[in-house]
């Protein structure tokens, strides 16, 4: 459990759609938190994962939300039942679950790891729960300790949770993140770093978890991107563990995909014939045994013996012994190489026929597999080893085209200018993934190769535009050139770098529109396929050059409450039309007892209009303004058009000559900042000036700093 923070999505007893109850806070992510609730009709405990707020207005990420809550299909005690989405007055959206009670393996983790036969029996209740999700074709991606539940702590009771990057493959379907990168780098499959998953990469995750649980140590993947690559490259150590979870998670973690388990049913069954991991499950088929047919297994069916003519016999003896003499002359000739002259070299049938091409980011290539002829060999092994790589080719015959060869090179001499790939012929059959950092290449291959294979080939082409790992350290780069309105951020910035799928999300302050869109531009220049979302509020330059000026103060509880002029609602927006007439309130936290108080608005035309004090208010004394109220109190400083009788009231309407963004803010201070009063409305320019010279002559007297944004638009 989580300690609560008032910067939280929720806090405990808060009551959501009349129905949920918090409780507490179970964790925080990148994107969101989770909250464990009640249901006050049912009674039911629940899980509720919320998308934080700069996240819930985002389509791409409702559209996760979503996709994750579509996987309640998926029907097994070892993986957590999702129920539905709920939306929110105010637009917060969360995720309804089941709410799994016990550690995760990340507390048995570090709390010192877990006993081999332990694991053997979660590992095969995890499996179980993969085998269910793999026949929808939903392949998790992000396999690891903290996503794995013991519930009552009961190892025989694991519960996969946290489906939200999980990939459908079913065809033409879309993934929860992409098909890109996904996970977490200590524990994802090779293979992922390139954006290719399918259910292997599950096993590997499986199987790196379960080490790591063992040892309770994370695995050491090093400390910058390359390290990464080349570590995911190398066979997991598994020296310490013992037998039989040894050899387990050694061929579950084999760098190779293609050595690995295939399947989520090859596992179970593997570690079910250890004899340490009890059945959970009859087989899918019942195989019924003849008793009378003894060790040797199947019965044979009981055949008539009739008795044939002595003659008869003997001239079929004879032929069978003419045909055997002469298919032992035959395969003697054959094997000896007596016919190779006319039937030509004679090579082994490969079933099936298939070729595969490697190369990670900055390592060699390699090439494993068939090829129909001595010039192919040839020509591919030279490719291969052009760029420093290895071959292991054998010739052979299979059901492929008879331009196969020639269509083969082609495609390979193609692919060898990404900076990584991976070709897997089967037959004619090809799929191509890569990745390169050239947008002109990506591009033209993608078209290319998507409107037609080379020869008789068929299959599918996915390159993306890397780079692999992106340095966060070059984003923020260019947010410094651009940063022209205060400091930008990146959210949820990640520690090693950004994967391909990840989204870079920035937030922060602009002084204008063209400036967000030429930040946007420069960091697609950098981000290859990965979303980019800037989500930096647009103020004029005259309240960027003021927010640049004011000190930087902690915020002190002041409240600013928008209303109406002609009736009692609340706007809670700070939105208003043309011709409406805005009321604004301070509220003064019970805190405040002395000082003084300042309420100005930043016009979006770049003038200021001081709303307390100005020549008409001029007390700004808290005790005041307070006049023996204790608790929090409320502050008018624009009013509606009745209320203002005199001219201490200050009330306006919205025009159509001044539409935008204005801010509210709010000085409480030791003393009085300036050298008199300020005139009820000045320039921009005049008031930064004046900040400036009381901030120099004893900035320190402001104790805190509050503010608002007042937005104006026509219907």
């Amino acid at each position: 459990m989580t300690a609560s923070r008032p910067g939280d999505i929720f806090q405990p007893g808060d009551l959501l759609n009349n129905t949920y109850r918090i409780q507490s806070l179970l964790g925080r992510g990148g994107t969101s938190e989770v909250y464990k609730a009640r249901s006050e009709i049912s009674g039911r405990i629940v899980a509720l994962k919320a998308l934080k707020s700069e996240f819930s207005m985002n389509d791409d990420y409702l559209v996760l939300m979503t996709r994750e809550e579509d996987i309640r299909e998926v029907r097994h005690d070892a993986i957590v039942r999702y129920y539905d989405n709920q939306r929110m007055p105010d637009g917060q959206v969360y995720l309804v679950m089941d709410y799994v009670d016990g550690p995760g393996l990340e507390k048995k983790l570090k709390a010192g790891g877990m006993s081999a036969e332990d694991l053997l029996v979660i590992g095969a209740r995890v499996t179980e729960g993969l085998i269910a999700a793999h026949k929808r074709n939903i392949v998790h991606r992000d396999l690891s300790p903290d996503n794995i539940i013991l519930r009552n702590d009961d190892p025989a009771d694991p519960v996969i949770i946290d489906f939200g990057i999980a990939k459908d493959t079913n065809p033409g379907a879309e993934t929860i993140v992409g098909n890109e990168f996904a996970g977490k780098y200590a524990y994802a499959a090779p293979e992922q770093l390139s954006g290719n998953t399918d259910a292997r990469s599950d096993i590997y995750s499986l199987g790196a978890l379960l080490l790591a649980t063992f040892r309770g140590a994370k695995p050491d993947i090093g400390s910058n991107p390359m390290e990464v690559v080349r570590k995911k490259s190398e066979p997991v150590d598994v020296k310490d563990v013992p037998e039989p979870l040894k050899s387990l998670i050694a061929r579950m973690c084999d760098p190779d995909p293609s050595r690995r388990f295939q399947t989520a049913e090859s596992v179970l069954a593997a570690m079910k014939s250890t004899g340490r991991v009890a059945v959970n499950e009859p087989d899918d088929a019942t195989v019924v045994v003849n008793p009378k047919a003894g060790a040797k297994g199947r019965a044979k069916p009981a055949q008539s013996k009739a008795k044939e003519p002595a003659g008869k016999k003997s001239g079929l003896m004879v032929s069978l012994l003419l045909v055997g003499l002469l298919a032992l002359v035959g395969a003697g000739g054959y094997f000896g190489g007596l016919f190779d002259n006319l039937l030509g070299p004679r090579l082994p049938v490969a079933d099936p026929y298939a070729l595969s091409l490697v190369k990670a980011s900055d390592l060699p290539p390699r090439a494993v597999g068939n090829v129909p002829t001595s010039d192919a060999l040839d020509a591919l092994t030279a490719l291969i080893n052009a760029e420093g790589g290895t071959a292991d080719l054998a010739l052979a015959t299979g059901a492929i085209s008879e331009t196969w060869a020639e269509s083969m090179l082609t495609l390979a001499r193609q692919v060898s200018e990404l900076d990584e790939y991976r070709m897997t012929i089967e037959g004619d059959r090809v799929l191509v993934t890569g990745m390169t950092t050239n947008k002109v290449l990506q591009s033209s291959m993608m078209e290319t190769l998507n409107a037609a294979l080379p020869g008789d080939l068929v299959g599918a082409v996915d390159i993306t535009l890397g780079p692999l790992i992106l340095p966060p350290g070059q984003v923020t780069e260019i947010l410094d050139q651009f940063a022209n309105c205060g400091p930008l951020e990146l959210v949820a910035q990640p520690t090693i770098g950004f994967a391909i799928s990840d989204p870079i999300v920035v937030s922060g302050k602009l002084a204008d529109a063209k400036s967000r869109l030429d930040l946007a531009n420069a960091i697609i220049d950098i981000a290859g396929d990965r979303p980019v979302t800037v989500d930096a509020e647009v103020l004029s330059p005259a309240l960027c050059q003021i927010e640049a000026t004011l000190p930087k103060a902690p915020p002190g509880g002041f409240e600013v409450r928008f209303g109406f002029g002609d009736r009692l609602d609340q706007n809670t927006t700070g939105l208003y039309f043309v011709g409406e007439n805005p009321v604004i309130d301070v509220v003064v936290p019970a805190t405040a007892t002395d000082g003084f108080l300042w309420v100005s608005v930043l016009d979006v035309s770049g003038n200021v209009f001081h709303l307390l004090p100005n020549l008409s208010r001029q007390d700004n004394s808290i005790s005041s303004l307070r006049d023996g109220r204790s608790g929090d109190f409320k502050v008018r400083v624009a009013f509606g058009q009745d209320e203002s009788t005199d001219s201490s009231k200050i009330a306006f309407l919205v025009d159509d000559t001044t539409l935008g963004k204005s801010k509210i803010i709010v000085l409480h201070s030791d003393r009085d900042l300036f050298n008199g009063v300020r005139p009820t409305t000045e320039s921009a320019a005049s008031y930064v000036q004046a900040l400036r010279d009381a901030l120099a002559t004893g900035g320190s007297g402001i104790r805190s700093l509050d503010s608002a944004i007042l937005t104006t638009a026509e219907k």
